[in-house]
């Protein structure tokens, strides 16, 4: 009980000491660059990967000047244009076609993330860009489709050269504190270390993926018999 109530004494005065605007967050900063960076290409089509309202934020207006924009969800939905599985994008959608393909809390949700940045190899034109925000570190959530955590270095795995990436940038934000709720040593000491809440990557395709490297045929279905929850 000791440490408990020293554990939140130090939420308290972590709360009092260390919060700050989300706008000075590093994670912000980050994307106001790239989206800045993005919205300098004339007139892009551009892909929204989970682009259903679920949390009253639509982000069909994110590039103003786009000649195309398509909302793909896995659930039909407000704001959706086309429903299906992001693991057969490019079954779906037309290939080396967009200019920005963009998602925000999608790929934690995602039972083959490496599946999903080799479909949208396909369907980027070369020189397009992905920007990719999610979570290093988030309670469970839209339950049983949450299989993810993503520290900014997991990156390197999705979008490399033999996946026809490069890496922009990436940065985590959104800064997090742990506390133990049981006296395990290790774990008493987690309140010292830094968590963040957010990623994002931005990257850009350099050329086709690795056909002779990669392969996956797998797709969610194959794999669970449930579906993302509609609520």
């Amino acid at each position: 009980m000791r440490n408990l109530q020293l554990q939140f004494r130090l939420v308290n005065l972590y709360m009092r000491l260390f919060r700050r605007s989300a706008a000075d967050d590093p994670l912000t900063r980050h994307n106001k660059k790239a989206v800045k960076r993005l919205r300098q290409i004339e007139r892009p089509s551009v892909l929204e990967i989970g682009s259903r309202n679920v949390s009253g934020r639509i982000d069909r207006n994110r590039f103003p000047d786009a000649a195309e924009y398509v909302g793909f969800d896995v659930l039909e939905g407000e704001n959706v244009d086309i429903v299906g599985d992001v693991h057969e994008l490019s079954k779906l959608v037309p290939n080396n076609h967009f200019d920005i393909v963009f998602s925000t809390s999608v790929f934690e949700h995602l039972l083959f993330p490496w599946k999903a940045a080799l479909e949208i190899n396909r369907v980027l034109k070369l020189g397009g860009f992905v920007l990719t925000q999610t979570h290093p570190a988030w309670p469970e959530h839209e339950m049983p489709w949450d299989f993810w955590r993503f520290p900014h270095q997991a990156f390197v795995s999705l979008f490399n050269r033999h996946t026809g990436f490069k890496i922009i940038s990436k940065v985590e934000g959104r800064p997090l504190k742990a506390f133990a709720l049981t006296n395990d040593g290790p774990s008493l000491k987690m309140y010292r270390f830094k968590l963040n809440g957010a990623v994002q990557c931005l990257a850009q395709k350099t050329g086709p993926y690795r056909e002779d490297l990669l392969k996956w045929d797998l797709v969610a279905n194959d794999v669970v018999d449930n579906i993302y929850p509609a609520k």
